[in-house]
């Protein structure tokens, strides 16, 4: 799973990653340990072009009774989207892309799990495939929300934990977020591990277990 993520970059390097200046976040700020049930930057295609938002974290589908569902859905797996129909439109028509520049996965250490850092070999910006929704309640306040999609792990994740988020290809970013393609079987393709030799992981704190951390010191080798 994905239960942990940081995005510590600045607005601007985020706007020319994904060629926007659509933005709605008004007080952004970096996110050293972003933790499910947060709002979290998202970015979803306007139909003109990329924009830049908040989702909250934990998937509640507008089929959905209630919004409790938020906690427990904040990873979707791959091969879940493509079976059960209700995903299969999610798939088709509500994506999003979460930018990010490391997630945390648990290691087993014999009695004991150490956090590890999962980052790309240049430290750069990567984008994890999403889905979101928008849950409406019986006092037609809409909620806007998002899943991290996970698949099989790679290599290098393998070593760590039994399955990873979906990593887009750069050159598949723009296909994911586009309104107009509605290929549920040709997206699904694009649902794989990314290419382990261009990642790296490293041992950080503890500190990031506790979602009330959340400072720069997070990022560093122990």
């Amino acid at each position: 799973m994905c239960g942990r993520y940081t995005i510590t970059v600045t607005m601007e390097e985020l706007m020319l990653e994904y060629y926007t200046q659509d933005v709605t976040i008004v007080n952004y700020v970096p996110k050293y340990n972003a933790a499910p049930m947060q709002y979290i930057p998202s970015v979803i295609s306007s139909g003109t072009g990329n924009r830049i938002g908040q989702l909250r974290w934990g998937l509640v589908p507008s089929w959905a009774k209630d919004d409790k569902s938020g906690s427990k859905m904040i990873n979707i797996r791959a091969e879940t989207l493509t079976v059960k129909p209700s995903f299969r439109r999610l798939l088709s028509s509500r994506r999003c892309v979460i930018p990010a520049d490391g997630f945390y996965e648990w290691r087993n250490q014999g009695s004991s799990k150490q956090p590890m850092r999962i980052l790309m070999r240049d430290g750069g910006i990567f984008s994890m495939a999403g889905i979101y929704d928008i849950w409406v309640d019986a006092d037609e306040k809409k909620l806007a929300t998002c899943a991290i999609i996970t698949t099989e792990p790679n290599d290098l994740t393998a070593q760590i934990h039994n399955r990873m988020p979906v990593i887009l290809r750069p050159e598949d970013v723009d296909r994911w977020l586009d309104r107009s393609n509605h290929d549920v079987d040709g997206l699904a393709k694009l649902l794989k591990p990314f290419d382990a030799e261009k990642m790296k992981a490293y041992p950080v704190s503890t500190k990031v277990g506790n979602v009330r951390n959340d400072s720069k010191d997070l990022l560093d080798e122990v």
